[in-house]
């Protein structure tokens, strides 16, 4: 797993908490910018299975494919690669008197969920993106 990025670069989507608020629903800022978690086995993407794009709800930028997603029986969506290298950012989260890898939004620097490795899934990566369903967007291929 990549290391969590010691500092972080500037948001390209930066908006007030007023623009934020104004923008998302009440459930969806409390997870995209006060990083919280929805329950589990909630969300709308849990079990989905359509192909396409899983784009950040906040800004629409492209987060994971489906083609990465898999079932770990978690509770969350689980993807073990983002779209691209430069999708998310990882960052150390030691609350709740863990450590665990944060995973934001590398565009509006939104909370998506968190990152572990070496679980035993057979994925090609053996990490899990356990990713807040309400912190996405499908948007279905064709």
């Amino acid at each position: 797993m990549a290391d969590p990025v010691p500092t972080e670069p500037a948001p390209k989507v930066s908006l007030s908490d007023g623009e934020w608020r104004a923008r998302l629903t009440p459930e969806e800022y409390a997870v995209l910018r006060q990083a919280g978690t929805e329950r589990p086995f909630v969300g709308e993407y849990t079990d989905t299975e359509t192909e396409g794009v899983y784009e950040c709800r906040a800004c629409g930028t492209e987060l994971f494919r489906s083609t990465e997603k898999f079932h770990s029986h978690c509770g969350w969506p689980s993807f073990f690669d983002p779209a691209t290298s430069d999708a998310v950012i990882l960052r150390s989260d030691d609350s709740l008197g863990m450590r665990r890898v944060e995973v934001l939004c590398a565009s509006c620097h939104s909370h998506l969920g968190h990152v572990f490795e070496g679980e035993g899934y057979p994925t090609p990566t053996d990490q899990r993106y356990c990713i807040n369903s309400i912190s996405l967007r499908l948007v279905p291929k064709d």
